[in-house]
């Protein structure tokens, strides 16, 4: 589905698209570089003191059909946004909270062999810069403190999905990000969000609308599409994740609730 677009000099470039009716739709929003800018390090990103109260705004508006879908866990997720109370994805799809539960859905999935996070470790202690992101079912090399090192560690994984290390080739990826190696399990990808959260209130039934930067977000943003909805990318629509937050204060506030379409 091609979305329409509106244009206003006052608004962030290159213009905000115009969708129909909050009451139709399902919003899912990936986080780094979409809802908050990137940092040097996951730990180092700053979530803008405005951010939480447009969220919960428009999560109202959209009667809680508001999602963030993430790499990230959820407890992360949770904690950067705290107080909040939305359906968070985390770990592309691997593990599911929805709005006022407390309880973590997850599908069955196989556990990175151990001795795979003692390499993944041992890499990331020889290369000064690079950070060794933990998670449940695998974990992400990020070297944007180090970028040199990025071919190095690409050359060091790649026996794991050989299959030389612990027979789980079949079972894991690598997958690449902005400036980072993720190992995760193979299938899941945030397409698997998309279809776990449309399967349920308060998403069933609406049109998605997905929002992400990232070659990661690519499976979040087809589905979305595939589901008869939107899928934006952040650099060509909104310009940047100041430019998806004016668009969210835009829809949060009164011309947001208006009927449209």
């Amino acid at each position: 589905m091609q979305p329409s677009f509106v244009s206003d000099s006052a608004m962030r470039p290159p213009s905000f698209p115009l969708l129909p009716p909050l009451s139709r739709i399902a919003l899912l929003l990936d986080l780094d570089g979409t809802l908050i800018d990137l940092a040097a390090r996951p730990d180092a990103v700053i979530v803008p003191p405005s951010l939480p109260g447009t969220l919960r705004r428009l999560s109202e508006r959209l009667g809680g059909a508001l999602a963030v879908v993430s790499g990230r866990t959820v407890e992360a997720v949770a904690g950067l946004l705290a107080g909040l109370d939305i359906a968070i994805a985390g770990e592309h799809g691997a593990a599911l909270r929805r709005a006022g539960e407390e309880r973590l859905e997850r599908p069955p999935l196989p556990l990175v062999p151990g001795g795979w996070r003692v390499a993944a470790a041992r890499l990331a202690a020889a290369h000064p810069g690079v950070l060794l992101e933990e998670k449940p079912h695998g974990f992400v090399l990020h070297f944007r403190g180090s970028p040199e090192a990025g071919q190095a560690i690409a050359e060091a994984l790649a026996p794991m999905l050989d299959g030389v290390l612990d027979g789980q080739a079949a079972n894991f990826v690598v997958f690449p990000s902005a400036m980072a190696w993720e190992v995760r399990p193979r299938g899941v990808t945030k397409a698997t969000a998309v279809h776990a959260l449309l399967a349920a209130p308060p998403f069933a039934g609406r049109m998605p609308v997905f929002v992400g930067d990232d070659v990661t977000d690519e499976d979040g943003i087809r589905a979305a599409r595939e589901a008869g909805g939107f899928g934006f990318r952040v650099d060509e629509t909104f310009g940047d994740a100041a430019g998806v937050r004016a668009w969210l204060d835009h829809l949060a506030g009164e011309l947001g609730g208006e009927e449209r379409g």
